[in-house]
């Protein structure tokens, strides 16, 4: 210790206690006003808690669904896959009916190109084995006459 310092003694303070000051209990604020239907008052249920408070109010009813709001027997889901399908099916049909009908003109086709040669070669045909009416420049030879001696023509 030092000599110039007192000993240390702890100073005694009062304690304060602090009591907290309990306010009132407010006026509760009147109810909202309910708009009503004209011969449907709704029930007024009250409820008493722990403590001794009463709250009083209206009672709610479940929701109930309503008469033309019900659940269809088919889903949607299932009347639109059905839809598809009658679709994709029409449109298979169209496509069948497609295919045939490129068949058909490929096979017409066919038949007049066949036609067409059959014709056009028998006309030929006619124009070189007919014996009548020689029009070209050919070089006609009468052999009848002619005499063969030695391996040597005469005519």
């Amino acid at each position: 210790m030092y000599p110039d310092h007192a000993p240390h003694v702890p100073v005694q303070r009062a304690v304060e206690v602090h009591q907290p000051t309990p306010y009132p209990p407010a006026a509760p604020a009147p109810a909202p006003v309910v708009p009503v239907q004209p011969g449907a008052v709704p029930a007024v249920a009250s409820i008493v808690l722990p403590d001794g408070r009463v709250v009083t109010g209206y009672a709610i009813d479940a929701a109930r669904p309503e008469p033309g709001a019900a659940k269809p027997v088919v889903s949607r889901t299932a009347v639109n896959v059905a839809l598809a399908g009658v679709g994709f099916l029409a449109v298979c049909g169209g496509l069948l009916l497609l295919t045939s009908v490129i068949a058909a003109l490929t096979a017409f086709i066919t038949q007049l190109i066949i036609l067409a040669s059959v014709v056009f070669g028998g006309w030929i045909a006619v124009q070189i084995f007919s014996t009548s009416g020689h029009q070209g420049g050919g070089t006609t030879v009468n052999i009848r006459k002619a005499v063969i001696k030695r391996n040597h023509f005469h005519g």
